[in-house]
């Protein structure tokens, strides 16, 4: 396995909801669902990156908050070091610039779209940080 790019993910979640944004039809993993960030730049810290990337792609304004998790994943031709942060939207409208869709998703949603396979465990973490927050 190659050395891991390292990426970040924000999970954004509000109302019982969580943020998804779907990848454009022209980059890797078109099509596919993703909690959204990006590849942590050199001297970067993930929570500056995570930001960055958020007010790159949507034009928002976030909070980036505690790390959550991370996950792995081997693509055949790289691999991925996803690492989740919680995040809050402070400001700004959401704009489209690096996703074709966006969605708040609900629990019972989270399994109706298809999410790139390093999100998966993501997924699977947020849903149990989601019962345990209503329980």
């Amino acid at each position: 396995m190659t050395k891991p790019i390292r990426v970040t993910a924000a999970i954004m979640a509000k109302t019982n909801q969580v943020f998804a944004a779907r990848r454009n039809p022209d980059t890797h993993m078109a099509g596919f669902w993703e909690f959204p960030g990006g590849k942590i730049e050199v001297g970067e810290t993930p929570e500056v990156c995570l930001a960055r990337e958020l007010l790159e792609e949507f034009g928002i304004v976030t909070q980036v908050g505690a790390f959550l998790g991370d996950s792995t994943y081997d693509y055949g031709t790289k691999t991925v070091q996803l690492l989740a942060y919680e995040v809050t939207h402070l400001s700004g409208d959401f704009e489209l610039r690096a996703h074709d869709e966006l969605r708040w998703l609900a629990l019972d949603e989270l399994d109706q779209v298809k999410w790139a396979p390093a999100d998966i465990p993501l997924v699977a973490l947020y849903k149990k940080l989601a019962r345990r927050r209503l329980d």
